[in-house]
């Protein structure tokens, strides 16, 4: 399912490039308004990158561009709390994505996108009610799992577009 490893420079360079890349998308994202005026709901366009990274490099090189990508974006917009929400969230997500890597091929890919954005938010949502010490927060849940189903299915079929058009490019 994923391609023979690659080692060292290389990954590095690939890795780093990919994390740039997520980067960019997030920052460019945070200057748009909501979609919708629901505390939390965005777009979730950087994770475009995550997905293509968990399928065509494998989880663990997705994780390390995840933590950088989570880190420096919450550096850069300055909000710490971002680490936090974005941190967990991410963490959550990549734990789906991983899981349904086993059972989907990378040609459905854009079917893991939408339930991992849903595990996204929810990672949020724990976030949320451990820093407010209330489940008062879960009463979003319902917007956030419509709005991450929506938001999940475009950056997934974006995701396999990427896919599969990154295939036809050698990479040697």
């Amino acid at each position: 399912m994923t391609p023979k490893p690659v080692k060292g420079t290389r990954r590095l360079t690939r890795l780093a490039l990919l994390t740039a890349i997520a980067l960019t998308i997030f920052m460019a994202e945070a200057q748009l308004p909501p979609p919708i005026p629901v505390p939390g709901v965005k777009l979730g366009l950087a994770n475009i990158v995550t997905l293509y990274t968990v399928f065509a490099l494998g989880p663990g090189d997705a994780l390390l561009m995840l933590t950088a990508r989570v880190f420096l974006g919450a550096v850069f917009a300055g909000q710490m709390m971002t680490l936090l929400y974005s941190g967990l969230g991410g963490l959550f997500a990549w734990c789906a994505m991983v899981g349904l890597r086993k059972v989907f091929p990378p040609k459905k890919l854009w079917l893991c996108s939408p339930i991992a954005a849903v595990f996204h938010n929810l990672g949020q949502l724990l976030a949320a009610a451990a820093v407010l010490r209330s489940w008062a927060v879960m009463a979003y849940l319902p917007y956030l799992l419509l709005a991450g189903l929506a938001a999940g299915l475009l950056t997934g079929l974006a995701a396999q577009f990427l896919l599969e058009r990154l295939k036809q490019i050698p990479m040697q």
